[in-house]
């Protein structure tokens, strides 16, 4: 587990009802995402989201948790990238995935997870993925567990 979130994360407290508390929210035309607090509130971040053409809504699940994971890049990034690595090492400049990841269920390659490169935070830039500043993704990360349910709208 991570300590509490330092001053610097972009994570805000807002009014938020419509789901159970302890889900996730991510509303990509609004690049936030939310998790939702038991007295009508939730946690407020900015996320990086979908590229045109890769993003996508559904209902899935955090089904992983790791700190500073090693990457592999899907095919498409590696289609799009062919001289990228097969595997960049956890914690390392180079890593996209940052202080931590929260896989998610659904068949796909998707997680939420920080970022190697912060100004992508709030944009449309991903491969479908959502990338949230590191503190703030740590922050998140202590919240959560294996099973939390992941509501991607538009």
């Amino acid at each position: 587990m991570f300590a509490a979130a330092p001053a610097q994360a972009a994570r805000e407290t807002v009014r938020f009802d419509g789901y159970m508390p302890g889900t996730v929210v991510v509303k990509t035309r609004e690049r936030r995402l939310y998790y939702v607090l038991p007295n009508g509130t939730a946690y407020r971040y900015p996320v990086g989201v979908g590229r045109s053409g890769k993003s996508w809504t559904g209902s899935v699940y955090i089904n992983g948790k790791y700190i500073k994971p090693d990457w592999s890049p899907p095919a498409d990034v590696k289609r799009d990238n062919p001289r990228i690595p097969n595997v960049i090492k956890g914690g390392t400049p180079q890593n996209p995935m940052g202080a931590a990841a929260l896989t998610l269920s659904g068949g796909g390659q998707y997680a939420i997870h920080g970022t190697n490169v912060p100004n992508s935070v709030g944009g449309f830039v991903s491969y479908g993925c959502f990338r949230m500043y590191n503190d703030d993704i740590r922050d998140l990360y202590d919240h959560v567990f294996v099973g939390t349910p992941v509501v991607v709208t538009n």
